[in-house]
């Protein structure tokens, strides 16, 4: 079984089990969570295909930790003027791992 869930505006293709980093989730780490924003479901014969959510689906997940992404830096600058601005960044993150995917009641 298999689904497309979407958290925090980015859609994720997932199976139970797996593990995914996600936007900051505002849940304490090892608490569980649901979410209904899913837009499809396959259960290897049968794929229900939400319009735009698939009626009555969760995906239940469970907060791992609170991480940072990888550094990405910012560099401007102006050529021949002397102008050089370098800032980095790192995306606050959630690692979740999905504990199942429901379907219906």
């Amino acid at each position: 079984m298999y689904g497309i869930i979407m958290i925090g505006g980015r859609q994720y293709k997932v199976s139970p089990g797996d593990i995914l980093d996600v936007d900051r989730v505002d849940v304490e780490e090892g608490d569980e969570f649901e979410t209904d924003k899913v837009l499809m479901v396959s259960d290897g014969e049968d794929i229900r295909i939400g319009r735009p959510w698939v009626e009555g689906a969760k995906a239940r997940l469970r907060a791992l930790r609170h991480i940072k992404g990888e550094k990405v830096i910012v560099f401007k600058y102006r050529p021949k003027k002397n102008y050089r601005r370098k800032r980095g960044h790192r995306q606050p993150l959630t690692r979740v791992v999905v504990e199942e995917i429901k379907i219906g009641g």
